[in-house]
């Protein structure tokens, strides 16, 4: 079964060289946070702030190779974590065919942010990944969380970079 989500939280911090997106059920408590390279994680803050680009981004070029080719993103899905490391899938619609292209997470979320897509999360990933929220701004600790994240490095960050 696949569970709807959404973008909760983007971290950012260059100075610890770790970034993280929060993807919490949509109407529930369940959340986790994937990894991702600064790359991504700046794709995916363009795309959410709304700031224009003078040229097309790799996520955008992608994107528009898709539609090009008749394409229409319809979905991301993360469908797997194995060994700490979360796989997922884009599905794309072409004529009146499904396909289905193998992903990073990372890249299918900054496509998914970019398209307007939904993002979906298999059940068992979910049950496996998630925890309960916190009310500090450390990271919970499951299966793909690195142990030895240092949250001291930038003092800057107020940890305020919701975006449910």
């Amino acid at each position: 079964m696949l569970v709807k989500v959404t973008l909760a939280r983007l971290l950012i911090r260059e100075m610890a060289d770790s970034q993280f997106v929060t993807l919490q059920e949509e109407g529930g408590d369940r959340m986790f946070p994937i990894a991702i390279g600064l790359p991504e994680a700046f794709a995916i803050e363009r795309r959410l702030r709304k700031t224009p680009i003078p040229r097309p981004q790799t996520h955008d070029l992608l994107g528009n190779v898709i539609e090009l080719m008749g394409g229409t993103l319809v979905q991301i899905v993360i469908h797997a974590l194995e060994e700490g490391t979360f796989f997922a899938k884009l599905v794309i619609r072409q004529g009146e065919e499904m396909v289905e292209v193998d992903s990073r997470p990372s890249d299918a979320i900054a496509l998914g942010v970019r398209s307007d897509v939904p993002i979906f999360v298999a059940d068992s990933v979910l049950e496996e990944a998630s925890s309960e929220p916190t009310t500090d701004h450390q990271p919970p600790e499951h299966p793909g969380w690195m142990p030895d994240f240092d949250d001291t490095e930038d003092e800057s960050d107020d940890g305020e970079d919701g975006f449910a």
